[in-house]
């Protein structure tokens, strides 16, 4: 995915759910802190934007956006990508997660203001989901030098999960990387 479709998808977002505060949590949250030239080809290969509201108790908005932006609607067919509706819950993160989000800054996106999860955070995210896709996405951003490892194994070691959990998350670093 490009910069300028994760506006596009932005911009629908905000307009079916009629709310600017939006926030990516899945992969393509790596396009607030990075231009799609500078990724390696695994960190952009998602066609599909996960994001959530900042204000969602129900979600009901995330379910909104599925139905008119999701997989296989009209938005999806006409463009080749989509935006899917999560809950904040989605993804495992580490603590202070909230602290260190990311704008994206695009006018392309407007009336939507967007944040995107920190790079560290989403690759941490990525490697605690553990499939392939989210590994393969990890495993680029790493060997491309986009994220720090001192970063990745401090933010793992944050997660509020159980040891096991966390010495799984750090198992997934990459050992020549350490």
């Amino acid at each position: 995915m490009k910069r300028a479709e994760l506006a596009h998808v932005l911009r629908a977002a905000c307009g079916v759910a009629d709310d600017p505060r939006i926030l990516v949590i899945g992969s393509q949250a790596i396009l607030a802190s990075f231009d799609d030239s500078e990724l390696p080809e695994a960190a952009t290969r998602s066609i599909e934007v996960d994001l959530a509201f900042v204000d969602d108790p129900d979600e009901a908005k995330s379910d909104a956006v599925d139905g008119a932006i999701g997989e296989l609607s009209r938005f999806h067919e006409t463009n080749g990508f989509y935006g899917q509706g999560v809950g904040v819950a989605t993804a495992v993160l580490p603590s202070g997660w909230e602290d260190r989000l990311v704008p994206f800054d695009d006018p392309e996106a407007a009336p939507s203001r967007a944040v995107c999860l920190d790079p560290h955070d989403l690759v941490v995210s990525k490697l605690v989901a553990g499939r392939e896709k989210d590994l393969e996405f990890a495993r680029g951003l790493i060997d491309a030098g986009c994220v720090d490892v001192g970063v990745l194994e401090d933010r793992a070691n944050r997660l509020l999960v159980i040891p096991a959990v966390k010495r799984r998350v750090i198992g997934r670093i990459p050992p020549r990387a350490r």
